[in-house]
């Protein structure tokens, strides 16, 4: 994967980057754009903790990346006037780390882990207690002279985000109260989440160039931002006031993506299975091999938009192209 198409895609995201990205989420509850059925949820959750005058219930969000999950849990501190505490599920490796968290939290406060299910098994336990009755227990000392210690915690909500929930615990994911899934957006949502994007950004969008924009970007918020980023600066160097589809087309040249939204790494993906493995299936691992890729990022970043548009198939003996696949390849070799 090129550093360009690492930017667009990857998970990670620099600080930078992060700064970006902040400048482009929603405020309000109102302002965030798809996922009905989760954001209607979270609004009578909110609307019945600030009756209730208490935390809100945990919430576990779930869902392929870069579709909005850490931007909701910051409308949800904003809609409950509460403070949120960002960190990320590898970056907890001792217990104290999630102690210390947890003990400077006030009353009401928001905790959001991300990738919580990269989480130690060890720290995660430390959760379960925190969760259920607002209290820790901290082991003093060693051996026969060691004792444990309660501390009580001020009543907190836990919004943690997962890409894979499935590698949760069963007691781990049974303390949240409510488990929302998050889908890839459709283009409408999309083009909506575009035109508002580019007002912030300073630039005009035709409905041509919003179109294609809204069809390259994978199903995904953070892609589109990035790419409305990116033709941006193609418009500006061609010395245009707006956005044309000549930009877009020139911007997805460059980085290698096609009409149909798949990048490089994409179609890599399924020239190897059609051309190493006869069109599958294939084993994870031997593809992973053969993709000089890791499994993780195969599974996360590129394979659940492929299997959502009709491209891979996964089957029990492997992954194989199905016959869209295998039609869009030609086509773009002919």
């Amino acid at each position: 994967m090129n550093t360009e198409e690492a930017r667009l895609l990857s998970p990670q995201v620099n600080s930078l980057e992060s700064k970006s990205e902040q400048s482009l989420r929603p405020k309000k509850l109102s302002e965030f754009i798809g996922q009905k059925p989760v954001v209607s949820n979270i609004e009578v959750m909110i609307h019945s903790a600030l009756k209730r005058s208490s935390a809100l219930d945990h919430v576990l969000l779930s869902g392929p990346p870069g579709l909005g999950k850490t931007s909701l849990a910051y409308v949800i501190a904003h809609n409950l006037g509460s403070n949120i505490h960002c960190i990320s599920g590898p970056a907890l490796e001792k217990k104290g780390d999630l102690a210390a968290l947890l003990t400077n939290l006030s009353a009401r406060d928001i905790l959001f882990i991300d990738e919580i299910h990269r989480m130690p098994i060890a720290i995660e336990e430390i959760l379960y207690s925190a969760m259920e009755d607002y209290r820790i227990d901290i082991v003093i000392g060693q051996g026969a002279s060691s004792r444990t210690m309660s501390i009580n915690l001020e009543p907190f909500t836990l919004i943690a985000a997962t890409t894979r929930p499935g590698m949760l615990s069963n007691p781990l994911r049974d303390r949240f109260i409510a488990h929302l899934h998050f889908d890839f957006y459709e283009e409408r949502d999309l083009k909506i989440i575009l035109k508002h994007n580019a007002i912030k950004v300073g630039i005009a969008l035709d409905d041509d160039a919003l179109d294609m924009m809204a069809k390259c970007s994978r199903g995904t918020p953070r892609i589109a931002n990035r790419l409305l980023r990116r033709v941006r600066d193609f418009s500006i160097y061609n010395d245009r006031n707006a956005i044309c589809l000549e930009d877009v087309n020139e911007t997805l040249l460059m980085l290698q993506i096609d009409q149909a939204g798949l990048d490089r790494m994409d179609r890599k993906i399924l020239n190897v299975i059609l051309d190493y493995y006869g069109g599958g299936p294939v084993g994870i691992e031997a593809l992973c091999a053969t993709l000089s890729e890791d499994r993780e990022t195969i599974e996360d970043v590129y394979e659940p938009y492929l299997l959502k548009e009709g491209y891979l198939i996964r089957t029990p003996r492997g992954r194989e192209c199905s016959t869209r696949g295998r039609e869009h390849i030609l086509r773009l070799q002919n």
